[in-house]
């Protein structure tokens, strides 16, 4: 008996992704280097892109219109995300980011810095002392003057202690690139370090071989350094990974172009209302329509006025795509800093628990948005330049029934170990009681999680490293 055919109705619902807004989220999960190769790209291949002489929007070619409309297959459907709504990049008067530098692709180290200087808020005492660093660096951005020396050359006009000088060079050490402004390449690599995430595994050996054995490291003398801190030479590795992702020559990039260089994405400064959000200025790559093939697409015909419209599109779509880009990041970084603004006073131990969703509903956008928004995307601070995806933690119940950051916590017993009495290390319980008289209660295995995230050996290791310190 054959088998008839049968037709069947089925039901469903799909949501079909707008060709714009598929564009702006591509746009948006792009860093700085993919977007700039991809803008390089559309301009080399788009007619009807220029790079506009004056700020994009000015142009009044740029509201003439075609009738009809452009049908493009896009393909199959996306998971739906939403971009914010009643957002602006411009908020008020943008910082004077050319007050000293002319042209940011060839600026100086020292125009660069004192870029940095003007967005820091320092007192006018703090500024004084911050210049002075900055003119005392020789070529490769290193500090060869002593803090004595830098003191007297501030009088009689400025009467400072060797100690806020001390203070003020810690700060422009976090500028960007991390390390600038070191006495030594030790120091240099010291910094950059204690500036990586805590979570980073094998942090604590990276900086302790750099205080203590960097001739071993500049020998890459694996042996010695088994022998000299008792680790195994799997956890010497470890730490030489993390070692190498430092530069010994921070500042080598100026007077010369490199575009694997981390260069921040948004500023976060103080102000007199608070701490505010600035994108960077090369975030706005200043593009327009060419009035030119604006014409010339009026008046062609066939083939190349489809060909021209097509193109045409695609400007305006690019256009749109990096302003909502813009929006979203401004948007973004603006809720991250209205709920971890105590860290810029007070560092690690000021983060706040803080989940991608809880940003996503405060912006009204999807999740994934903020996670798009928040990889390869960095924000220079005036503690450094960090990944904003640094500033989410998941929260940790303390006995007072508030909750505090996992990063806070790690911080914490960073700290503990750091200022633990020579020879006589904290086991992982003793951190875990120190923990619980601050109120934060963890158990012992969960201290000792933290603590190998955090690259550091066990408080047996830590006591043989310190007996082969002082024998």
């Amino acid at each position: 008996m054959k088998q008839g055919a049968s037709l069947q109705l089925k039901l469903g619902q799909k949501l079909k992704l707008a060709p714009q807004l598929r564009q702006a989220i591509a746009l948006l999960q792009l860093n700085r280097i993919e977007l700039r190769q991809t803008i390089r790209e559309a301009l080399d291949t788009n007619p009807m892109l220029e790079r506009s002489e004056e700020a994009p929007g000015d142009s009044d070619e740029q509201t003439e219109e075609f009738d009809g409309d452009l049908e493009v297959d896009y393909g199959d459907d996306y998971g739906f995300d939403d971009l914010p709504e009643g957002y602006s990049v411009t908020s008020g008067p943008a910082p004077n980011y050319d007050e000293f530098i002319s042209d940011r692709a060839d600026e100086s180290l020292q125009q660069h810095l004192l870029w940095q200087v003007n967005l820091a808020g320092f007192s006018e005492t703090d500024e004084a002392i911050a210049r002075a660093i900055i003119y005392a660096l020789d070529e490769e951005g290193y500090l060869q003057d002593d803090l004595s020396t830098l003191r007297a050359s501030l009088a009689p006009e400025y009467l400072v202690s060797t100690e806020e000088v001390a203070a003020v060079l810690e700060r422009v050490q976090h500028f960007e690139p991390i390390g600038v402004a070191s006495r030594s390449v030790g120091e240099s690599l010291l910094v950059q370090l204690k500036a990586m995430p805590s979570s980073t595994p094998a942090l604590g050996l990276a900086c302790h071989l750099v205080e203590r054995h960097l001739e071993e490291l500049g020998k890459q003398d694996i042996r010695a350094m088994v022998r000299a801190t008792g680790m195994g030479e799997s956890e010497i590795q470890a730490a030489l990974a993390v070692i190498r992702r430092c530069n010994p020559h921070p500042c080598s990039r100026f007077g010369r172009d490199d575009e694997n260089y981390i260069v921040p994405d948004v500023y976060i400064h103080p102000s007199e209302e608070g701490w505010r959000v600035t994108l960077n200025p090369d975030n706005d790559p200043g593009l327009q329509l060419n009035g030119m093939y604006m014409k010339l697409a009026k008046q062609a015909r066939g083939e190349d006025k489809k060909y021209l419209r097509n193109r045409l599109q695609e400007a305006r779509w690019l256009i749109s795509g990096l302003e909502m880009r813009n929006q979203t990041l401004q948007a973004v970084t603006r809720a991250i800093v209205e709920r971890q603004h105590e860290f810029f006073s007070m560092g690690e131990s000021g983060l706040k628990p803080l989940l991608q969703r809880e940003v996503a509903e405060s912006i009204g956008v999807h999740e994934s948005t903020v996670s798009r928004a928040t990889t390869e995307k960095y924000a220079h601070t005036p503690r450094g330049v960090f990944e904003l995806k640094f500033f989410f933690s998941v929260g940790i119940d303390t006995q007072d029934g508030q909750q505090i950051a996992a990063t806070a916590v790690k911080a914490r017993v960073r700290r503990l170990i750091t200022e633990e009495p020579p020879g006589e290390p904290l086991s992982d319980q003793a951190l875990a009681e120190r923990l619980a008289e601050g109120g934060i209660k963890l158990a012992r295995r969960t201290v000792a999680k933290y603590r190998e995230q955090l690259g550091i050996p066990g408080s047996a290791q830590r006591r043989r490293a310190a007996r082969l310190q002082t024998g």
